[in-house]
């Protein structure tokens, strides 16, 4: 009998609500409902509504804590933004929650039209941004940010991990206006802590420097960010991470000034399709300014994506670490 070769356990997830933690990072369960809980302790104005979703967005949390002030809408996305204008006109601000395909294909109108043209207080938190399901097409949003960043007044939101949630929840009722936040859901990776991080809408953050490369993300790309430059650092490879969490309005400032260093590499990497997002809003910011550095891109292909366990995805699509690393080795030379 010949010899065979010990098989490694298949690295499978749920395609649905899979983690985006790597196996022993630090999380923390379910933020955004929990900021919203905060929240709706200090403003008696602050209603939850959702389309069936509240377990899958962690809307349930608010629900339990405030029952009068949580409208369950049913799988009517465009009754639900209906809603939500209605309510916001009579004095509510709602935090909206569904999948983000959903509210960005099947609602665009009716948030363009009932919100975003009225200047309607309502704030818009969807989950499964980008790559962070494996249910395919339909369930991949790979497009919402190019949909949301075209909508007039509309504030854009990618967050990285639960600790920016937390603090983007207050942030988006202070600010006076429509919001769409991309949201974590379920045990979302803890990061920014380490860093004295606050968010601020429409602020960049530089997270670490570097002279060799600097990389502009946002989203879970912050997160695969840092932890290519560790992986650089073993090659004497410094990288900078210039976090963007607010797609719109951009910082533009401190991505002109970060990237006019000479010497470096500016690599924008996103959790998105290449067109629309935060890649070409940086890259028009820099034309604009007179500024060309060495430019690449990190993104999701312009197709449709495959279905399957999210890490064998990641690597496909070229947003893991180990494949960002490679990438980023290749270019430097």
């Amino acid at each position: 009998m010949s010899a065979t070769t010990p098989q490694k356990p298949r690295l499978t997830t749920s395609a649905m609500i899979a983690s985006i933690a790597s196996e022993g990072q630090r999380t923390r369960s379910a933020p955004f409902g929990h900021a919203l809980i905060e929240l709706g302790k200090q403003r008696s104005d602050v209603v939850g509504m959702t389309a069936d979703l509240g377990k899958y967005t962690d809307l349930h949390l608010f629900a339990k804590a405030y029952p009068e002030r949580f409208y369950q809408m049913g799988m009517a996305e465009q009754v639900l933004m209906g809603a939500a204008a209605g309510m916001a006109r009579e004095g509510a601000m709602p935090f909206v929650t569904t999948y983000a395909v959903f509210a960005t294909r099947r609602a665009y109108d009716f948030i363009h039209q009932s919100i975003a043209e009225e200047h309607l207080n309502v704030k818009i938190a969807c989950a499964l941004p980008g790559l962070t399901s494996g249910y395919g097409p339909s369930h991949q949003a790979t497009e919402d940010l190019a949909l949301m960043r075209a909508m007039p007044g509309m504030t854009v939101i990618d967050p990285c991990d639960a600790l920016e949630i937390e603090q983007a929840v207050p942030a988006m009722a202070a600010h006076q206006g429509p919001v769409y936040m991309r949201l974590l859901r379920g045990n979302v990776p803890l990061v920014l802590d380490e860093y004295g991080y606050q968010f601020e809408i429409g602020k960049a953050r530089m997270l670490r420097d570097g002279p060799d490369v600097l990389i502009i993300s946002s989203g879970i790309m912050t997160m695969r960010a840092l932890e290519v430059a560790g992986a650089l650092d073993k090659d004497q490879i410094g990288a900078a991470v210039l976090h963007v969490p607010t797609i719109k309005p951009l910082d533009i400032s401190t991505i002109v000034r970060e990237a006019s260093r000479p010497g470096r590499l500016v690599v924008v990497a996103e959790n998105h399709t290449v067109i629309g997002g935060l890649g070409e809003a940086v890259a028009l910011a820099l034309l604009q300014a007179g500024v060309s550095p060495a430019f690449r891109h990190i993104a999701l292909p312009d197709a449709f994506l495959d279905a399957g366990a999210l890490p064998t995805l990641h690597d496909r699509y070229g947003i893991s670490t180990s494949v960002m690393t490679g990438r980023l080795k290749d270019w430097l030379g």
